[in-house]
C-alpha cells in the first residue's frame, strides 16, 4: 500500500488463510496459525522477563478493571523484529504509524473488563494520547498460547467470542466507515479460569507515531 497510515478490509482479505467475521457492525478478521510456535514461545519468554501491572488511559475508579500484566517489547530483539515484519506484511500499514508492540500476560482470575481500544474523545486524557499521532485506527492482537479454560475475547455488541489459540491473529477496525470511533468494537478480555494467557497487541494511528 506504500507510505500510508491505513489499511483496508480488502488488503487484509487477500492474506492466505484469513477470514472476515460475518458481522455488519464492524470490520473484524481472524487468521489461524499466523505465528509459528517457536516465535510464540520466544515472545512469551520476553514478556515474562519485563512484565509490569497493566494500566488504562482514563482511570474509572475500578481498581480491578484491568488486572493483567504488560510488557513493552524491545524493538531490537530478533523475535520482535520478525513479529513486526509479519505485521507490516499482513496490514500494509507503514511501520511509522504503529505504536511499539506490547505483550500481555493474564494469570488465573485476571481480566480486562469491557473497553474500546480507541481513546474516548471526551476522556480527560484524550489530548495527551492523541494530540500528536491521532486516534487509534486498527488493532492487531495475537494469542501466543492456547489457554486451558477461559480467557476469551468477547465482543458483546457483535455477539462473538474468540478463544485463545496459539498463533491465532485477530484484527479489527476501531472506526466506522465515516472514520468516527465505532462503539461496536467494545470488547472484553474474559477471566482466565485455568492456565495462563499470553497475547501480543499492536495498535496503529492516524498519523506517524511520535
Amino acid at each position: 500500500m506504500g507510505a500510508s497510515g491505513d489499511t483496508s478490509a480488502e488488503k487484509l482479505a487477500i492474506w492466505p488463510g484469513i477470514q472476515r467475521i460475518p458481522v455488519s457492525a464492524a470490520e473484524v478478521f481472524t487468521c489461524k496459525a499466523f505465528l509459528p510456535a517457536p516465535l510464540c514461545d520466544e515472545l512469551i519468554r520476553l514478556i515474562d522477563l519485563n512484565r509490569r501491572p497493566s494500566t488504562i488511559a482514563d482511570p474509572n475508579g475500578d481498581d480491578y478493571f484491568r488486572t493483567s500484566e504488560t510488557c513493552d517489547l524491545d524493538a531490537g530483539e530478533p523475535a520482535v523484529e520478525e513479529l513486526e515484519g509479519r505485521l507490516n506484511a499482513i496490514s500494509g500499514i507503514a511501520p511509522e504509524y504503529g505504536e511499539p508492540v506490547q505483550g500481555q500476560r493474564y494469570d488465573v482470575g485476571q481480566e480486562f473488563k469491557a473497553h474500546t481500544d480507541y481513546f474516548d474523545p471526551w476522556g480527560q486524557d484524550y489530548q495527551r494520547y492523541c494530540s500528536v499521532s491521532g486516534q487509534r485506527t486498527w488493532t492487531i492482537m495475537i494469542y501466543l498460547n492456547t489457554v486451558d479454560a477461559g480467557g476469551g475475547t468477547r465482543f458483546k455488541e457483535l455477539g462473538k467470542t474468540f478463544q485463545p489459540e496459539r498463533g491465532r491473529l485477530l484484527a479489527w477496525n476501531n472506526r466506522k466507515p465515516d472514520g468516527q470511533a465505532n462503539p461496536a468494537t467494545l470488547h472484553q478480555g474474559m477471566k482466565v479460569r485455568k492456565g495462563v494467557k499470553y497475547i501480543i497487541t499492536k495498535w496503529y494511528r492516524e498519523r506517524p507515531w511520535g
